[in-house]
């Protein structure tokens, strides 16, 4: 029996649910990625995915001995070519829950079942299926803290046993280019940043011991502090599949009970069953990307500000927390948690642009782009989404910066033209006399700029625009 391995946001060989049956199952294993340039639409990876992907296949293709067949375009036409040329009789893959690759996928199967092709999908990508976790009454969940307690805190799976290496899977030896998938740009900026990481299984691997080692005791309080390496850094790791979120689950449960920080490793653990929240909604509410979960957004008067929205994304507005995010994301693909709460609140809120646009931006240019955290993430700080922020909840970037960045050192490392600001005006040097402005070598609208709107001004204006909407 010959079998395809279709490999998709499952990069890994450990605890890999669809590896592990194509490897017990079948004399040759077909090791398949295909970048699907037909169905995904605007769904497709954005920019900075891009980068990582091209990196974490290679590093799968290494762990595969090379044999990692590639391929571009529709999956549905490869598969059935694979099929027919390599006399494959089964096809394994782990379920991805994004609505369009759930179409894709039931069509795939039934056409496979069709030409008497054994198919089988696996769970291998979250703790649970959403299928499988309602309220009594048969409906999904719609609050967080419900779903998480009688969801992800109830009889987490186990890590799969590695794949066994007594004999050495057979592979079906192909000959495919990681570098005609085109998953580059043109452009160099990628190398700076993809400098800050390690993509693959490895580096999955690597990331999560220097979290346990460094990261984990005192997570609790640290993750809010963006100078500090306080975050997991997981999330991409994660998001490509690169280490399964059983696999970290227990590590982190072993840890903290030899580490005595439980309470740090229960609040990481909650950050991962938001994790699975937030695909759990997309699974049941398909339309999270495009449509406001709460239908009375649909009447909130969003404004089109083209220079904001361009300020906003170079970090140029003049409020050196949010300027501090979003040159952090452009430089590093990533963007510290806490600051992407801020810098959410401010598009929506303070520049009254809509979530979409910071969706939109999100997508191609973080490294950790996922459909579902993206969308209800940026719903959740719209006061749009499921179990959302209120909308009267407006970040303030300065005492925000003022409380979580004292010293300025996050602020220095990203804009790097106030580090010779004091710190009592680092947070707002639109506040600064004008000696001190001068003895720091800033000049305020040339070489940094003034804000591009006032945040009592504009509290006030969201604040009035919700009005509008609220009954």
């Amino acid at each position: 029996m010959k079998a395809i391995c279709w490999f998709r946001y499952d990069l890994r060989l450990d605890d890999n649910p669809a590896f592990a049956a194509a490897i017990a199952s079948s004399d040759a294993v077909l090791p398949v990625f295909i970048l699907d340039s037909v169905n995904a639409d605007s769904h497709y990876h954005g920019a900075a995915s891009r980068v990582w992907l091209h990196h974490s296949l290679n590093a799968l293709n290494d762990s595969l001995d090379n044999q990692l067949f590639l391929a571009k375009g529709n999956p549905t036409k490869i598969l059935d070519t694979l099929v027919k040329k390599y006399e494959i009789t089964h096809v394994f893959w782990n379920r991805v829950y994004e609505p369009w690759q759930i179409k894709r996928d039931r069509s795939i199967k039934k056409k496979l079942k069709e030409k008497n092709i054994h198919t089988q999908s696996f769970q291998g990508n979250f703790l649970y299926d959403p299928l499988k976790i309602q309220k009594k009454d048969g409906t999904p969940y719609k609050v967080f803290t419900p779903f998480y307690r009688k969801g992800c805190l109830v009889n987490q799976p186990k890590p799969l046993l590695p794949v066994s290496t007594t004999e050495k899977p057979v592979f079906i030896k192909t000959n495919t280019s990681i570098a005609s998938l085109k998953l580059l740009p043109d452009r160099d900026w990628h190398q700076s940043m993809i400098n800050h990481w390690q993509p693959g299984e490895i580096g999955a691997a690597k990331q999560l011991r220097r979290f346990i080692n460094k990261g984990l005791n005192g997570y609790k309080k640290s993750r809010d502090f963006p100078s500090l390496n306080g975050v997991s850094k997981l999330s991409p790791h994660l998001h490509f599949g690169e280490i399964s979120v059983n696999r970290i689950w227990y590590a982190i449960q072993s840890a903290a009970i030899q580490q005595q920080c439980e309470d740090d490793a229960d609040h990481f653990l909650s950050e991962l069953g938001w994790r699975e929240f937030s695909n759990y909604l997309l699974f049941h509410f398909p339309d999270l990307p495009h449509k406001n979960f709460q239908p009375k957004f649909d009447h909130f008067p969003w404004h089109k500000n083209k220079h904001h929205l361009s300020a906003w994304q170079k970090g140029m507005t003049g409020y050196p927390l949010i300027d501090a995010g979003m040159r952090e994301l452009w430089q590093t693909g990533f963007m510290h948690n806490r600051v992407r709460m801020i810098c959410g609140s401010f598009l929506v809120k303070n520049l009254l642009i809509h979530w979409h646009e910071g969706e939109r931006w999100f997508w191609e240019t973080l490294v950790d782009a996922d459909l579902a955290n993206n969308s209800a993430g940026w719903q959740w700080v719209a006061g749009s989404g499921a179990d959302a922020a209120p909308y009267f909840r407006i970040f303030n970037p300065v005492t925000q910066s003022e409380k979580f960045d004292p010293d300025g050192d996050y602020i220095k490392r990203f804009v790097p033209e106030l580090s010779k600001l004091p710190n009592k005006y680092i947070h707002k040097p639109f506040d600064a006399p004008k000696d001190v402005l001068k003895n720091a070598g800033v000049t305020l609208g040339e070489n940094y700029p003034r804000p591009i709107v006032d945040l009592k001004t504009s509290r006030s204006r969201a604040l009035e625009a919700y009005q509008e909407i609220k009954y």
